[in-house]
């Protein structure tokens, strides 16, 4: 799952990214609300934690400027100010949770997930495609053949195609959407991982691959005899 970080205090920010990237998320961090608008408009994550105290733009601005373009992303608000207005106006706005600064790490974990799952139509924590099962919760890919557990950044490549069946996903969606825009990797990481997720499918007797379409991108299908 890809997340936008706006939090002006670099600090902090940096010490969020270690934590929600410890917890399998992939993280982009901007320090102002103008970026943030910017980097929404590649309309390329699954949530958005925004500050509302930002330079430029403050974060009720930017929440009600994506909420007037139509943009439903999930969002939790974060500020040092605790006034029941500054929690109303965010809410009003349509903004879906709220945390007061200093909180405790687990409950912006908890408060993600929860966020996050509502915003979704589907609340089974199961994705399937023939044979192949992938759990949300462990990271476990199954099939007939048996069981693997996923890395972070495989579960996400994988969870991205079996959302998208028998529809390609350019490479360059994969890394924007699991690496993301700052990563320092190269844009072939993604066929080295696309190389690993095919060796653990086989390895599980899985009835469906990974296609690959020359210059494209990838998309999964059945396999036929």
């Amino acid at each position: 799952m890809r997340l936008l970080l706006a939090e002006d205090e670099k600090s902090l920010s940096r010490a969020l990214v270690t934590i929600l990237e410890h917890n399998n998320y992939s993280v982009d961090a901007v320090y102002d609300g103008a970026e943030a608008l910017d980097y929404l408009a590649a309309d390329n994550y699954d949530g958005l934690i925004l500050d509302i105290m930002m330079p430029k733009v403050d974060g009720l601005t930017v929440l009600r400027t994506l909420r007037a373009d139509k943009n439903n992303i999930p969002v939790l608000l974060l500020t040092a100010r605790s006034e029941i207005d500054d929690k109303v106006a965010g809410l009003d706005l349509g903004a879906n949770d709220y945390l007061t600064k200093p909180f405790d790490p687990k409950e912006l974990l908890a408060r993600i997930r929860a966020m996050t799952r509502t915003a979704t139509t589907q609340l089974d924590a199961t994705l399937r495609m023939g044979n192949v099962t992938l759990e949300s919760t462990t990271y476990d890919l199954t099939a007939e053949g048996g069981t693997v557990k996923l890395s972070g950044k495989e579960y996400q490549v994988m969870e991205l195609l079996l959302n998208n069946p028998g529809h390609v996903i350019s490479t360059e969606r994969l890394f924007d959407k699991v690496w993301g825009y700052d990563s320092d990797a190269e844009i072939n990481i993604v066929w080295v991982y696309i190389s690993y997720l095919r060796k653990k499918l086989t390895q599980i007797g899985a009835d469906i691959r990974i296609k690959a379409t020359r210059n494209v991108g990838y998309s999964l299908e059945k396999v036929t005899d």
